[in-house]
């Protein structure tokens, strides 16, 4: 049997993920201690006791999720589970750094840094209100790119997302995406809405993040993971340190190709996938996309000793 590892993005935040597992595990609590120090910050007090509005502001999730699932996989780790029981890593937009993280490329302290970055920088780079994002259920890819391009008109308006056979997440000017909304409803889509977000990720307009994340990134040594990724931006597996760099700098801007990544894990022979962190909102897409591929969501103390005991 082939597994992957993955990692979930934003969205997955919610007020205690993570805390059951410090308090059972020392490793995980390692995780949380490293990271509220490199970020100067009890981090875990907002994490497991503050208010869910803190918590989502981008600087705050984005460091957040990754300590929780990389709390997670130490865990799995403290319980014979080992990086090299996967084919793959991969993770969905910062994900990616969670990924990293556990396949040894990045600390944690490192990773939470330059998230922390990531998150400023994203928020930073379109004033409040002048962006926005929308998802279009019951269209395919070239469809809602096709709905993309004819509601531009002059602004920026691009698929971001790729998640899945039948929802694809736009994004771009705020006029531009709500004239998308309108056109993807007349195309057919069985729905479209705006999503409660504070930028426009993953599309021409954070290319002032992407300028951030590059000389960010410049600064911390990588090491090659130690199983593949398979990129954001590639939909394919990496594994040379300074070529995942890049990547993580085109991620900025660039679309999130979940669909064809697990795509390409599942003709790579990938028929389990371990969903590590907070919630379970990569396992509905990867069923939606691959059927064949079972998956397992591992958040908790009583999820870690499930999976552990199945795979003896």
């Amino acid at each position: 049997m082939s597994r992957a590892f993955v990692f979930p993005g934003q969205g997955a935040q919610t007020i205690g993920m993570g805390r059951a597992l410090a308090e059972a595990y020392p490793q995980a609590k390692a995780v949380f201690d490293e990271v509220n120090e490199a970020l100067g910050q009890d981090l875990s007090a907002l994490i497991w006791e503050g208010e869910a509005e803190e918590l989502t502001l981008t600087e705050n999730a984005q460091p957040a999720l990754m300590a929780t699932s990389l709390a997670a996989f130490r865990a799995l780790e403290a319980e014979g589970v080992s990086i090299s029981d996967a084919a793959f890593v991969a993770g969905h937009s910062l994900g990616e750094y969670s990924a990293l993280a556990a396949a040894g490329t990045v600390s944690a302290a490192d990773a939470a840094r330059l998230l922390r970055i990531r998150g400023r920088a994203m928020q930073q780079a379109v004033p409040v209100g002048q962006g926005a994002m929308a998802a279009l259920l019951g269209l395919d890819f070239a469809a809602a790119s096709a709905v993309a391009e004819e509601a531009a008109q002059g602004e920026v308006c691009q698929a971001a997302n790729d998640n899945d056979p039948s929802q694809v997440v736009i994004s771009g000017h705020k006029a531009a995406v709500e004239r998308a909304v309108e056109i993807a409803k007349a195309a057919g889509a069985k729905r479209a809405m705006l999503l409660p977000v504070s930028a426009p990720f993953h599309c021409a307009l954070m290319q002032p993040a992407a300028e951030a994340m590059q000389a960010a990134l410049a600064e911390v040594t990588f090491a090659a993971p130690a199983v593949p990724l398979v990129a954001n931006v590639r939909a394919e597996a990496v594994s040379d340190a300074e070529a995942i760099k890049a990547l993580l700098v085109e991620q900025v801007t660039g679309s999130v190709r979940w669909r064809e990544s697990v795509g390409y894990m599942a003709q790579q022979g990938v028929t389990e996938v371990w969903e590590i962190g907070a919630g379970k909102a990569l396992s509905g897409m990867i069923r939606r996309i691959a059927r064949e591929i079972s998956c397992a969501q591992i958040g908790t103390p009583e999820e870690v000793a499930k999976v552990t005991a199945a795979a003896e």
